[in-house]
């Protein structure tokens, strides 16, 4: 097994120079604030932005904001997706099975959206026109792989790549399209999986059985993600072959994160059975909080459209539920670690994060 080097000095944090080799994972939907990112960044771990259902323009605005609160290092990530060929007949059916959920928040059923996602080409692009000040450290993707080209295009700008991997094989086909770095996702871990390659329910492998597999397999560090929640998580990915670790739900209790309090209390609140992995809220399998709509919607699931259909079709109503505080209609992702969550500002919790594994790694 490959060296890494000692924590908190692996060759993770020489590569985004950064002081702690921790990411903050990049959790669509609200939850990672400009001002989460930058007070991440700015207590020596990684920032990282949730770009994927950002317009190119909204990119640089969320940027120039990051930048007003930190100079450090930070992320953006995407959605590899190809373009979506949208059934109106498939949609309309989908959308009718929405009817009932919509009329219980007092809402009309709403028109089929134009747009159903954005294009990563052109998000792509509103990254590369950042202005140099502007510009992240990395670029990571999941639900795809990109071309070597497009990694080509990043690393002529000084901007690393990182590509997500649920198997063995896919964490093989980023290192060779010239990715810097392999995020490998447990099955523990919330929000979507990145799958592309292989039947997603292999590829649910716990992290400490995918981990070492990626590690010995490929030549690139290796981050580790899933149920990542203290210094005992990021003590063992260490000790598995890890260069460093991403941590999503841990962060989602900070206070810098932008999800509702109830959301936040469910975490936290337990227990460790609360979530699931479902398609009903987006269409492509994610670990959420199980709420009243995945109950009632989750015997239809093989009916539904995929991403982004289903997301699309969805995101009037999760709006709705978020606005009205009534979180059976939300996508609350959690990972399974939820329960060992810890309300605490970014910086405070990173501070904890250092002290429990530098006591278990002897430092």
């Amino acid at each position: 097994m490959r060296s890494n080097s000692s924590w908190p000095h692996t060759s993770l944090s020489e590569i985004l120079e950064i002081d702690l080799p921790i990411l903050q994972a990049p959790m669509a939907g609200g939850a990672t604030t400009a001002e989460l990112v930058a007070a991440v960044s700015n207590a020596g771990a990684f920032g990282s932005l949730a770009a994927a259902t950002l317009a190119p323009e909204k990119i640089a605005a969320e940027v120039a904001r990051i930048r007003q609160l930190s100079d450090k290092p930070f992320g953006i990530n995407l959605f590899v997706l190809e373009p979506p060929a949208a059934d109106p007949q498939l949609l309309r059916a989908a959308q009718e099975r929405l009817r009932p959920y919509y009329e219980e928040l007092g809402m009309a059923l709403p028109a089929l959206p134009e747009k159903l996602c954005e294009s990563v080409s052109a998000q792509i692009d509103a990254v590369l026109a950042l202005q140099l000040a502007l510009r992240p450290a990395l670029v990571s993707f999941t639900f795809g792989i990109v071309k070597a080209a497009v990694v080509e295009r990043l690393h002529a700008q000084g901007i690393k790549v990182m590509g997500t991997a649920t198997n063995v094989a896919e964490a093989q086909a980023w290192q060779a399209v010239g990715a810097d770095l392999i995020c490998a996702q447990g099955a523990e871990a919330g929000g979507h999986r990145g799958t592309f390659i292989g039947d997603f329910e292999q590829s649910m492998l716990g992290l400490f059985a995918l981990l070492p597999q990626v590690v010995d397999a490929v030549a690139l560090p290796v981050v580790a993600a899933g149920a990542i929640m203290d210094g005992r998580g990021i003590a063992a990915s260490l000790m598995l072959g890890a260069a460093g670790v991403q941590m999503g739900t841990a962060f989602l209790t900070a206070d810098e994160a932008g999800i509702h309090p109830g959301w936040k209390r469910r975490i936290a609140a337990g227990p460790e059975t609360a979530t699931a992995v479902t398609r009903v809220f987006s269409g492509r399998p994610a670990r959420a909080i199980v709420n009243g709509f995945v109950e009632r919607m989750t015997a239809q699931a093989d009916q539904l459209p995929a991403y982004p259909l289903q997301n699309a079709l969805t995101g009037a109503l999760r709006a709705a539920g978020f606005k009205a505080g009534n979180l059976e209609y939300v996508s609350m992702y959690a990972g399974q670690g939820g329960p060992l969550a810890r309300a605490l500002p970014a910086a405070q919790l990173l501070a904890r994060l250092k002290t429990e594994t530098d006591l278990l790694l002897g430092e």
